[in-house]
């Protein structure tokens, strides 16, 4: 009788147009749902019983051993599985960071079936970087998306299917139940688009471009954003979203965030030369839908170059904006850029959630994005209205020699930021006094100030930092209390725009740069410097603690409920990330932060995401913490749950981070209560 409603239950959504992922036994999609709530509605697991969970399995994918070479150093496990229905198998549906799709069972993680796509690993060859091939770049897969044909027989082969996307441009589809490539799709079950993707408009070099995060299905139709090569030139390559017939893999429509036809609106924004030659402002975070209103929402990134924006004059819409297209043409219905002309690489990376607000009595069908600034933009899912009125307010000025800024910048009157907006003088800080001192003898001749503040040829302190606010790991929404919980980044950044560099400085990698060498900017008079604010002793924060905090805010209300620090130093790290968090003293300062939460309808928060190996439950009515598990590294990462033969499941992908946390894993590892013995 159970199975049978829910049936009924899965059907009476489907038809409604809402998220089969609403039922209590399944995890659909990314996210959950379409529209990225990262809820579950079980309440097994709940306050009362949270600290009774324990290990019921955990999966090794063996990438570690397969791939020894790469480690962690550029594998990053960030997968959020998803749960097939049992029509499709009822697996548990994995990616691996080299695009590996695994099929688990959700009950005991034995592993099913494996689809090897021999995804080609390679960094970027370029005339000024022809060396760069040597460099394996940075390899991911968040996830897989599955889709059901209404059309199709549903015992047929690829009635139901999974999508991934991988790192050499190839769009897989894959029968769900047995994992075979679905022959009618493409070219015997791949859409190869390297050649196509690499030709657009700015041109790439290989590796330049790859896809990483999860297909988009909407309706029946495929969408891919990609994941584009940051700090290195003005001309970088095209950031277009591109979608796909679900069935055949045909193309149906691309958008690109840079408007390079007269025709667009937007097009009168930017120069000749800009519309033509900038590119990037791709979607290389999470994007989102409403199926049934055949609404695509997508987070576009900063247009190219990162830092410096002198030869892209002007507000670069649709770049650092929050885009909604119609699924099945692609045409812009509205956009709101959240950043002027950024030159601080805050990026949309933020999952775009939907949720059911309502306004002056009447609903509101919302969709909130979270941003790097920590600020929270609400706004209607049909009209683009914002739910609380922003207002366009002075900022900073005064840019290097070229630059040309944005006089305003849009900020909500409502929530308030989730991190600060601001640095001053006094806030330097050492765990002694020796090392504020040389905190402030590094920093303190450089500029500082409001949100904003540009960067310069002395040196800025950027606040937020360029990781954050609020990251990629997104945002979790309870649909009936209308509660949202993230985790933030309460870091400070540096960056220096000093004179160009020796050709030789090119082909420092991405991770070098964020570690504080110069990159040459190509095509523009600058390179850049850029780091965390970190002591030259000890390599310490030159904030005060927290560093990361888990915080709840009142979407209805507009207001902060509770914060909680995130993540104690209690252990040590390898080298190169030894310094600044080699103490193993039970210090709860929160550590870098990156991945996000999951809610459920037991009341609780699960969320890993930080340097500390654990896994943790937060009362989601206070932000009290219940309940942590050490993890074989750290889960940067977005958990998911699901119930199996009565038994609820909660599910977290670890595996350290390129970063900020260089500890190998490639572990999937699932945790329930006790199992009631006779």
């Amino acid at each position: 009788m159970a199975s049978l409603r829910h049936l009924l239950t899965v059907v009476t959504l489907l038809a409604a147009g809402l998220p089969a992922a609403a039922t209590a036994e399944q995890w659909l999609h990314y996210g959950g749902d379409p529209g990225g709530q990262k809820y579950s509605p079980l309440a097994q697991i709940n306050a009362g019983n949270v600290g009774q969970l324990e290990v019921a399995w955990q999966y090794s994918s063996g990438e570690l051993s397969r791939r020894p070479e790469l480690q962690s150093k550029w594998a990053k496990v960030q997968v959020n599985p998803i749960l097939l229905p049992a029509s499709a198998g009822g697996h548990l549906m994995i990616c691996t960071p080299f695009g590996r799709v695994i099929a688990l069972d959700p009950a005991t993680g034995t592993e099913r079936w494996v689809h090897e796509p021999s995804v080609r690993v390679g960094g970027y060859a370029t005339p000024e970087d022809p060396e760069g091939l040597k460099s394996p770049g940075f390899t991911n897969c968040r996830g897989v998306a599955w889709w059901a044909d209404r059309e199709a027989t549903p015992d047929s082969a690829c009635a139901q299917r999974i999508y991934v996307a991988t790192h050499d441009l190839r769009l897989i589809a894959l029968d769900a139940r047995s994992g075979k490539a679905c022959a009618g799709f493409g070219d015997g079950g791949t859409v190869a688009l390297e050649s196509s993707v690499l030709s657009a408009h700015p041109p790439a070099a290989i590796g330049e471009v790859k896809f990483s995060g999860p297909p988009l299905v909407i309706n029946d139709v495929v969408v891919l954003g990609t994941s584009v090569r940051d700090f290195h030139r003005a001309n970088a390559p095209n950031g277009s979203v591109r979608a796909f017939d679900a069935r055949s893999g045909a193309a149906r429509w691309s958008f690109d965030p840079i408007p390079r036809n007269p025709d667009d609106p937007e097009y009168a924004g930017w120069s000749e030369a800009a519309a033509r030659d900038t590119g990037a402002g791709n979607v290389w975070g999470l994007m989102s839908a409403d199926p049934g209103r055949d609404l695509l929402f997508m987070p576009t990134s900063s247009p190219s170059p990162d830092f410096y924006g002198g030869t892209r004059p002007g507000d670069n819409r649709y770049a650092g904006s929050i885009v909604a297209l119609r699924g099945a043409t692609g045409k812009v219905v509205w956009h709101f850029q959240t950043v002027h002309h950024d030159v601080w690489d805050y990026d949309n990376a933020a999952q775009p959630t939907l949720i059911e607000l309502s306004k002056d009595g009447k609903p509101f069908p919302a969709v909130v994005q979270a941003t790097k600034t920590g600020m929270l933009y609400i706004f209607h899912r049909e009209t683009g209205e914002p739910f609380f009125p922003i207002e366009e307010r002075p900022v900073p000025q005064g840019g290097v020699p070229g630059e040309v800024l944005s006089p305003t910048q849009p900020f909500p009157v409502k929530p308030p930021p989730l991190v600060p907006h601001e640095f001053k003088a006094e806030d330097f800080w050492g765990m002694t006094p020796w090392e504020r001192n040389a905190c402030v003898k590094a920093y303190g001749n450089k500029r500082y100030g409001k949100i904003f503040t540009p960067p310069t040829a002395e040196g800025t302190i950027v606040v937020p930092s360029t990781a954050g606010g609020v990251n990629w790991g997104g945002v979790a929404v309870d649909p009936q209390s209308k509660l949202l919980v993230t985790n933030v980044l309460r870091l400070a950044h540096f960056a220096q725009l000093q004179p160009a560099a020796d050709d030789d400085e090119v082909r420092k990698s991405m991770q070098e740069n964020m570690m504080g060498a110069p990159v040459r900017i190509l095509g523009t008079p600058y390179a850049i410097k850029q780091s965390a604010l970190l002591s030259p002793l000890n390599q310490v924060p030159c904030t005060a603690p927290p560093y990361a905090e888990l915080v709840a805010v009142d979407l209805q209300q507009g207001e902060i409920l509770w914060r909680s620090t995130l993540g104690v130093w209690d252990h040590t790290l390898p080298p190169p990330m030894a310094g600044p968090y080699s103490l193993p003293l039970p210090l709860k300062w929160g550590t870098p932060t990156f991945g996000g939460p999951m809610l459920t309808a037991g009341g609780l928060v699960f969320i890993g995401a930080t340097g500390d190996d654990r896994l943790r439950a937060f009362d989601a009515h206070n932000g009290k913490e219940l309940w942590s598990a050490r993890l074989p590294t750290g889960a940067f990462a977005i958990p998911m749950s699901y119930e199996i033969g009565g038994r609820q499941f909660v599910v977290v992908a670890s595996g350290g981070h390129a970063f900020v946390y260089q500890k190998a894993g490639d572990q999937i590892t699932a945790f329930a209560l006790p199992q009631t013995r006779p």
